[in-house]
């Protein structure tokens, strides 16, 4: 399988809390960030479809982080890959 990436991925380990409709508010723990996007490590959360929007928040920062727009962009057994939208 080819890895045609745009942007470099470094390993990263904190929590996001995704906001959507469908799921309300879920804590999620990280495993990669690049400059295009986010790992998820769902541990059998049930997430939204490919597609759908959704919102981010990194935890523990000692302060609030902004609310980051996410799309999800991949799926796998292990988590989902979320792109990051800039407006």
């Amino acid at each position: 399988m080819s890895e045609d990436r745009n942007y470099p991925r470094t390993p990263m380990k904190c929590q996001i809390k995704v906001t959507h409709t469908d799921i309300g508010e879920v804590l999620i723990n990280t495993r990669d960030i690049s400059d295009g996007g986010i790992f998820l490590l769902t541990d059998g959360v049930v997430m939204p479809a490919i597609g759908t929007i959704v919102q981010g928040q990194v935890q523990g920062m000692g302060g609030e982080a902004p609310m980051l727009k996410l799309e999800i962009v991949r799926a796998e057994p292990t988590g989902i890959g979320l792109k990051f939208i800039n407006e």
